[in-house]
């Protein structure tokens, strides 16, 4: 009895660890819905004592001697522990001002991805990949809140500039160009695409490409140091986003105007964000290009292979309603589920596909930290990001006034929203780090 007593008593006390990781994930507007899948995958991740230590790290990013004062470690202990985290790729370093800076990823997109981005044998791929895809495929809850809560989401699709036409091409923004990222970008890296790798060790994954899936800027600086990503230059970032339109792959990206961080390669069977487009496509679970493709009836032969490549089932075959040939087809968009990615255009046989600017403009966030503070707002969760520490007797009661402030009916939050989306806040938000 008294062993047994034990072992529920260091049972719980590991299963407190994770519970308070979990808890700390979910502060933030990308959290991780609780689940026993999920404490068996940060078991995997994090030992007992990270979970605990990773559970106390701030919201926005912080150094060595902040972790080190909630840590109540010494530096040098604390030094050593985030750097293995560093080099595991659960944290992010960055160099600023010859100072090393550490950020807590999301789980989505971010610690999760990083595990498989690469082969590894510290961990067993293989199990994970299949507690994964149960928890992200099967188990639906963390997908839908991930990409449906709110209406600022993730993560954006970028039109395929190749067919567009060059008029069309005249009012394409540069954030809007996969290409303009990819050579503005200070580090390019390409990565095992994490999507196709969890599928691979489950049997089902597609013919694309693999290494395809490219991170930018401090994100690409900090896996490539780690040797999570690969480094490569604008040439054959280039070239690599060539050959995802080859195969057909859908440019998801960071749902910014400015230093994107991530560009993934995506094919429609194997992605969790086109898998989410067509779970959840009435609920926009991923942000549009400005453009929807407009199908020519004349021209139009029905043969389908529209319908086939839409990663998003947004094309469909109706009847053309021609008494001189009763059973002709044509493809039909359905305009509220279509990213307007463009893959439809190229495969079209006869050039009946065109793309036409949307009727309104996508709005998209200025940068990390102003999608991170509206999605907080959309979500109720804005005391997280402004108090940020919660041990501060004035903090926890400021952060329950403002809690009672986000649970306005959901018009006044929306208007809160848009308001949030202004230029006037885009000037403050350049001077804050989330």
């Amino acid at each position: 009895m008294p062993c047994l007593l034990l072992f529920r008593m260091a049972h719980h006390t590991i299963k407190s660890s994770y519970a308070k990781l979990v808890a700390r994930l979910n502060q933030f507007p990308q959290g991780a819905t609780p689940s026993d899948l999920l404490y068996k995958i940060l078991a995997m991740l994090f030992s007992e004592q990270e979970a605990e230590l990773v559970a106390a790290l701030p919201i926005k990013s912080f150094t060595a001697e902040t972790a080190s004062k909630r840590w109540k470690h010494d530096l040098a202990t604390t030094q050593k522990m985030l750097d293995e985290l560093a080099s595991r790729a659960i944290l992010l370093d960055t160099e600023q001002q010859g100072q090393t800076i550490y950020t807590l990823p999301p789980p989505m997109a971010g610690f999760f991805e990083f595990s498989l981005m690469r082969v590894r044998q510290d961990i067993d791929q293989q199990l994970l990949s299949e507690l994964f895809y149960q928890y992200l495929n099967v188990e639906e809850d963390f997908i839908k809140a991930l990409f449906t809560d709110g209406e600022t989401q993730l993560g954006r699709v970028f039109v395929q500039e190749a067919v567009l036409t060059n008029d069309q091409a005249l009012h394409v923004l540069d954030y809007e160009r996969a290409t303009e990222v990819i050579k503005t970008a200070s580090h390019i890296a390409v990565g095992v695409c994490y999507c196709r790798h969890k599928m691979q060790h489950l049997g089902r994954a597609c013919q694309a490409p693999m290494e395809i899936c490219m991170t930018f800027g401090t994100v690409a600086s900090s896996l490539i140091r780690h040797d999570v990503a690969r480094q490569v230059d604008v040439a054959e970032g280039l070239d690599l986003l060539h050959t995802a339109y080859d195969y057909n792959l859908v440019q998801f990206g960071e749902n910014v105007r400015k230093e994107v961080s991530f560009i993934c390669n995506c094919c429609g069977c194997c992605c969790e964000a086109m898998i989410a487009a067509r779970r959840f496509g009435m609920l926009h679970p991923v942000h549009t290009t400005n453009f929807l493709p407009q199908v020519k009836r004349k021209t139009c032969t029905g043969c389908g292979k529209c319908v086939v490549i839409c990663p998003a089932e947004a094309m469909t075959l109706i009847s053309a309603n021609d008494p001189h040939h009763p059973n002709k087809k044509i493809a039909k968009v359905n305009e509220d589920l279509c990213l307007g990615c463009g893959v439809c255009v190229k495969p079209c046989p006869t050039n009946s596909i065109r793309l036409e600017s949307r009727p309104q403009r996508v709005l998209t966030p200025l940068n990390t930290t102003h999608r991170a503070v509206v999605m907080a707002i959309e979500r109720g969760m804005l005391q997280n990001l402004i108090f940020d520490n919660q041990a501060l007797l004035s903090h926890r009661a400021m952060a329950a006034i403002l809690g009672v402030i986000l649970k306005l009916p959901p018009i006044k939050q929306a208007m809160a929203s848009k308001q949030m989306k202004s230029r006037y806040l885009e000037t403050l938000i350049t001077r804050l780090k989330i």
